[in-house]
């Protein structure tokens, strides 16, 4: 059996856009067409539910949209594991 060309993302996981869209489609029940620069390049991302047809619902700072998996790649994480306290 074939692999996809594309990794599977689970929900929790961290993405960015590998190249911006023509449009960004909402994630809201009555999906709208919003223009791609609500979306920096370098903006990270969180998958928040998988969709029909293999879509993501994809958290960004400025709305939820969905995009196809191979419109993503992960996110390298920045911020250091929080320490926890002894005790």
């Amino acid at each position: 059996m074939d692999e996809p060309p594309f990794p599977a993302y689970a929900v929790g996981a961290l993405v960015q856009l590998g190249e911006r869209p023509a449009y960004l489609k909402t994630a809201d029940p009555m999906p709208m067409l919003r223009p791609p620069d609500l979306v920096d390049s370098g903006e990270v991302g969180q998958v928040v539910s998988l969709r029909a047809l293999g879509q993501l619902a994809v958290r960004f700072r400025r709305g939820t949209f969905l995009l196809e998996p191979d419109q993503l790649c992960a996110a390298a994480e920045t911020d250091p594991p929080a320490e926890r306290p002894n005790g």
